[in-house]
């Protein structure tokens, strides 16, 4: 019998920390997530759904973080939910239990890679990186941008943490591309 052991998004077997100067790159392999998108006509069942199951269903633009689901737009009636992967493992089965025939879910944990930035003032470094604002967003504001010719979709959790989502299959590339722009600011 093969002994398979998981890897990161990276091709290690444990998340990986870099640091430069004040800056933290942490990659999280500890979130699962699943997109949920309502069926046609079928949103004011996913919203009553999402109400009883505790799944934030937030504007667009927005992350809303709670327990143990946080989520954030992605498209018109379309998110993506986060949840601690340790207890939501099989988040899609969870989700397709809890909001039943009102929407669309698919298994999204192993597509995308997630780095949480934390850094005095990630404003130079997210400048040279994407053309959000970020001092001008307000806490909790999601968006789709490009970094390094990758679409990725950035969340802030506060002025000085984020959190970037991109493609897992270029995960290398988009820490490298992070890492360069830190180093040219610190």
């Amino acid at each position: 019998m093969a002994n398979l052991q998981p890897l990161t998004a990276l091709g290690r077997r444990e998340a990986t920390t870099v640091t430069h100067g004040p800056l933290t790159v942490s990659e999280r392999t500890d979130v699962a997530l699943a997109s949920v998108a309502a069926r046609k006509g079928r949103m004011a069942a996913l919203t009553k759904a999402a109400q009883k199951a505790g799944v934030p269903l937030p504007d667009p633009a927005t992350h809303q973080s709670g327990a143990p689901y946080s989520a954030f737009w992605t498209a018109p009636e379309m998110w993506f939910v986060e949840a601690p992967f340790a207890t939501h493992e099989l988040i899609a089965d969870l989700l397709k239990s809890a909001l039943g025939d009102a929407a669309s879910i698919t298994e999204q944990t192993d597509a995308w890679v997630a780095f949480d930035l934390a850094a005095p003032d990630l404003a130079p470094l997210l400048e040279r990186l994407c053309n959000v604002d970020y001092p001008a967003r307000p806490t909790g504001h999601a968006t789709r941008t490009m970094m390094e010719h990758l679409g990725v979709y950035l969340i802030k959790h506060g002025p000085d943490t984020a959190r970037i989502y991109g493609p897992r299959s270029s995960a290398e590339s988009l820490l490298h591309a992070i890492e360069t722009a830190a180093h040219s600011v610190w």
